[in-house]
């Protein structure tokens, strides 16, 4: 079956549009006759697409992703809607028409002719993987087999917001360091290739020996001056490997394991990830996902490929017979204290309330760890500054203080 583009007016004579699968065009005419649907134009979907793109430049300026805030308050509308026992394609219908996502809309508008062909929730969402994870579309699917879609929905709206949460705080501990580093960076460019050239053309009048700080000076202002077409262009070449290296799977794995490493903020970035691990491990024994099945989601919620693979051995012991304690010690993620907490959430079957727990936790040291960041980074800046002055002080006044003398002399 094929896929075709509809425009078309409703049985209120507004205009809707979309997309079908259909044997052919006579096909989806008839579809959209069943649905109320006058229609007014059917193209084949590629064709549709293709003539949007030449036409349509705004719409190539939309963002292609949806942003967190939209996602959170789509949890959260679709938990009331459930709650007060909306049927679930009115709610969807809803949502298509109140969001401001141009990109949820047109989702929600294909899951929408989905679940009009009796396709499921959960199903729907799947063949939208950039919008919606495996984490979001298995949770959903375990509330629809379990009569708790409201709580599903609850859930990733919590699990979302802690998300956004977290890296805002990052995103605020990271500002002043931030700014420090780019204004040292424009700070260089300005000193080499404005204001050394003057002093290097006053010096080199006088033919004498320089110091070793002047000479840096001079050497680093001509190589500012004269390669800095190299240089940029060594800067782009650069960010281009960098990222085609990320975007393989093994110089992924390798960075993600690296960040781990980084000296100051590599535990921030740990804690954070081992933090994300508990919630989403939680939310899903919570929903009664099977623990093998868990931890295959919770890998890929971890957004680390590193400690994904890790999570994946844990789920491969488990599955040959051993408990959740060893494997968890066996993986070197966990802290003693957090081992201790998983030892007794075994034994008293409550795994997923001290899972909760122990994301708290993380979180907590996180939090700490945040906001003491820029307290840690600001000597070390601070340091790098007296360094710059230092060189450039000396390299200034240096010679002229030779001059002086030689004059006095």
């Amino acid at each position: 079956m094929a896929q075709f583009h509809y425009i078309g007016r409703n049985k209120n004579g507004q205009q809707t549009n979309g997309t079908l699968e259909a044997n052919s065009s006579a096909h989806a005419a008839e579809q959209l006759s069943k649905r109320s649907i006058i229609p007014i134009t059917i193209k084949p979907y590629l064709e549709s697409n293709r003539a949007s793109k030449e036409i349509n430049i705004g719409e190539l300026l939309q963002p292609k992703t949806v942003r967190s805030v939209d996602m959170i308050m789509f949890c959260r509308q679709m938990y009331a809607l459930m709650r007060s026992g909306v049927p679930i394609l009115k709610a969807i219908k809803g949502l298509s028409e109140t969001t401001k996502s141009t990109v949820l809309r047109d989702v929600l508008n294909d899951i929408n002719e989905k679940l009009e062909r009796g396709i499921t929730l959960s199903s729907a969402m799947h063949n939208h993987p950039k919008v919606f994870g495996h984490l979001v579309t298995s949770i959903v699917h375990v509330g629809e087999n379990t009569g708790q879609l409201d709580e599903s929905f609850a859930k990733l709206a919590q699990y979302l917001e802690r998300e956004e949460e977290t890296k805002k705080n990052i995103k605020q501990a990271m500002r002043y360091p931030s700014f420090v580093v780019i204004s040292l960076v424009i700070a260089m460019f300005v000193l080499n290739i404005f204001v050394i050239p003057v002093f290097a053309d006053m010096f080199a009048q006088f033919k004498a020996e320089l110091p070793l700080p002047t000479r840096i000076l001079m050497a680093s202002s001509d190589l500012f001056i004269n390669y800095w077409p190299v240089m940029l262009l060594a800067i782009f070449a650069a960010i281009i490997l960098v990222k085609r290296s990320l975007a393989t799977k093994v110089g992924r794995y390798n960075w993600d394991r690296y960040k781990l490493r980084l000296p100051l903020i590599g535990n921030i970035f740990e804690r954070s990830y081992l933090a994300r691990f508990a919630h989403s491990f939680a939310i899903v024994l919570k929903a009664g996902v099977p623990i093998t099945q868990g931890l295959n989601l919770t890998s890929d919620a971890i957004s680390n490929s590193y400690m994904g693979d890790k999570v994946l051995e844990m789920r491969k012991k488990v599955e040959k017979g051993e408990t959740l304690l060893r494997t968890a010690t066996s993986s070197q993620l966990f802290t003693p204290l957090v081992l201790q907490m998983i030892a007794v959430g075994e034994e008293t079957g409550r795994i997923d309330e001290l899972l909760e727990e122990v994301a708290g936790f993380y979180e907590r040291e996180v939090d700490y760890d945040l906001k003491t960041l820029t307290d840690r980074i600001e000597p070390i800046l601070i340091g790098l500054m007296a360094g710059i002055v230092l060189i450039l002080a000396l390299g200034i006044f240096l010679p002229m203080w030779d001059m002086y003398s030689v004059v006095q002399g």
